[in-house]
């Protein structure tokens, strides 16, 4: 009989949270008695201050605070942050449920706008779940890079890398890690190595679906951010 140590039930965990993500990572969940088919939220970018200097927030449901209320998402505690440290920026959430890289390609266009001094991408999940090729992924994402790098030349960027289980092959599953920090190092961008570090997988921290994080799962998540972005500041 295998002998179940701390170490063995947190990988297993991890994975069990991952297989639950397949079901559609950030789409949105309607409990109904027929149970409709899942349909993603409508984009709303949602700036917390006033300040000129602003910090984009690109991503999925992870960074919407997907069964959360908005100021409770990892960018509203990183909005509270900067303020108690008298810092001038103002935090926009333009995170999407369900969006992959080719949507977020397509919609950064939307969300550009003067005065954004720091872009902060959290993508990829959905793609490596859905088993998207990672070279169209990985161009996705150079394309959103050099978008930045073109329409907001002076703002700096933050890579927000994530993981999936190993169901989808250990060749692709490890050259799904590895795409993040490939393309921050030839970008010369900063990295958040693994977004949901000390998240994933672990019950308590994950709401009923055990996909999206709580309340208490959001604080953990903004420290990952904060590790990075402050000194960007």
């Amino acid at each position: 009989m295998t002998k179940i140590t701390p170490s063995f039930y947190k990988s297993l965990m991890f994975c069990y949270f991952f297989s639950l993500l397949q079901m559609g990572c950030g789409e949105k969940k309607t409990e109904t008695q027929n149970k409709e088919p899942i349909a993603e939220e409508e984009s709303v970018a949602t700036e917390t201050s006033d300040s000129s200097k602003k910090i984009l927030f690109f991503g999925d449901s992870l960074t919407a605070g997907y069964g959360l209320e908005v100021g409770q998402a990892f960018p509203a505690l990183i909005q509270q942050r900067l303020d108690s440290l008298g810092l001038d920026y103002s935090v926009v959430n333009a995170g999407l449920s369900g969006e992959t890289t080719a949507s977020g390609k397509n919609r950064l266009d939307w969300v550009l706008e003067d005065g954004i001094e720091i872009v902060i991408i959290e993508l990829g999940a959905n793609d490596g779940l859905r088993g998207i090729p990672l070279t169209e992924t990985e161009s996705n994402l150079q394309s959103m890079v050099d978008k930045v790098q073109s329409e907001a030349p002076n703002a700096k960027i933050i890579l927000a890398g994530m993981q999936i289980p190993p169901n989808m092959g250990p060749e692709y599953t490890s050259t799904f890690k590895q795409l993040f920090p490939k393309l921050a190092e030839s970008e010369n961008i900063a990295l958040i190595p693994f977004l949901l570090e000390n998240v994933a997988g672990i019950p308590e921290l994950n709401q009923g679906d055990g996909i999206h994080p709580t309340v208490e799962g959001q604080k953990i998540v903004a420290e990952n951010v904060w590790e990075v972005l402050a000194p960007l500041l």
